[in-house]
């Protein structure tokens, strides 16, 4: 495999290094400090010299020498820091404390690295909410920090728009270093308004894979499993109030918007959550949970892709991943204009 050299930062389940490989880069070296997901990229992408370690306990040099790579050679860094802290359910949970996680400074650990390796040009996905108000200042703290080498942008993408399956809005960060006199540019949606390509449906996606079977394990249950069934396709638990039910059982606006939310098979899936409740949806239009090869293919990866760990462990992967569809988008705009400086 040849093409221009990428390091991986938080790699998870590989997601996005498996996309800007079908772009036309080679991942050469990947950090990933949970051994179950660096289990999964092991066994997908063997050729990926990958340290199961935190990034915070490694020097650039060792991440390098991994690959037995120099700086010069390394085109793109490419990242997916820990988004938990500023996604739209911590702050439904914890509002102003997002900031506190420790997690959260990692996005600073990504600019370290950048700022060593001076890759042709870096990018970086996460959670809008990074740049919201409870993120701004980590977010300001990382663009000051690359923004001294690199011409940065960045952008909301909502994955829908190019082809995926899924609703599903992220934030992108892309830099070109400034020496080399190249802009960076995200691509145009494919799919949507004005494009001629209507969004693709859960129902194009997994319907083929319903057997029609619903197991009972797949059933939520509990105090309010029973009233998923109640709920008409493309719908959540505002059906249940009074915006619809003349018998609510619930206060408009008094849930989380993914309550008892299910899918409907003409229509693009929500987004997928990595650490769903027991009511957490989006579930099945036949009211179940979704399968672990369904939620694959509402995230674009292949239906072979091998997940390390248990159910839960496999759908936490799928859930906190970037799509690869979306990521073999970005990385086809970005190897255009690295072309142009090579």
């Amino acid at each position: 495999m040849s093409g221009p050299l990428v390091v991986s930062l938080f790699t998870g389940a590989g997601g996005l290094d498996l996309g800007l490989e079908l772009a036309g880069f080679r991942v050469a070296a990947a950090v990933e400090v949970d051994t179950v997901r660096a289990e999964t990229v092991s066994a997908n992408m063997p050729h990926i010299h990958i340290l199961n370690q935190d990034v915070r306990s490694l020097s650039t040099k060792e991440i390098l020498d991994a690959a037995g790579l120099l700086p010069g050679e390394v085109a793109l860094v490419a990242a997916g820091p820990p988004c938990q802290p500023f996604s739209k359910a911590a702050q439904w949970v914890r509002g102003d404390r997002a900031n506190l996680d420790p997690r959260a400074q990692l996005v600073i650990e990504f600019a370290r690295v950048v700022k060593e390796i001076r890759p042709v040009a870096f990018l970086m996905e996460n959670v809008p909410g990074l740049a919201g108000k409870h993120g701004r200042g980590l977010f300001e703290a990382f663009l000051k920090e690359v923004s001294e080498e690199y011409q940065v942008k960045h952008r909301i993408l909502d994955a829908v728009s190019y082809g995926v399956p899924q609703k599903r809005r992220r934030l992108f960060v892309l830099g070109f270093r400034k020496d080399l006199g190249t802009q960076p540019a995200f691509p145009n949606p494919t799919h949507g308004p004005n494009t001629g390509r209507p969004y693709v449906t859960a129902g194009e996606a997994i319907g083929d894979l319903d057997d029609g079977v619903v197991r009972e394990d797949e059933v939520p249950n509990g105090k309010w499993g029973h009233l998923l069934s109640k709920i008409p396709p493309g719908m959540n638990y505002i059906w249940l109030t009074e915006k619809h039910s003349e018998r609510p059982v619930f206060r408009y606006r008094s849930r989380y918007w993914s309550f008892l939310l299910k899918l409907h098979p003409d229509k693009p899936s929500w987004t997928i959550p990595a650490n769903p409740g027991p009511y957490t949806g989006p579930f099945h239009w036949r009211s179940r949970r979704l399968r672990i090869n369904e939620v694959k293919r509402l995230q674009t990866f292949p239906d072979n892709w091998l997940l390390a760990g248990s159910p839960r462990e496999q759908w936490r992967q799928l859930g906190d991943a970037v799509p690869p569809l979306l990521a073999q988008r970005i990385g086809e705009e970005i190897l255009k204009r690295i072309a142009d400086v090579a």
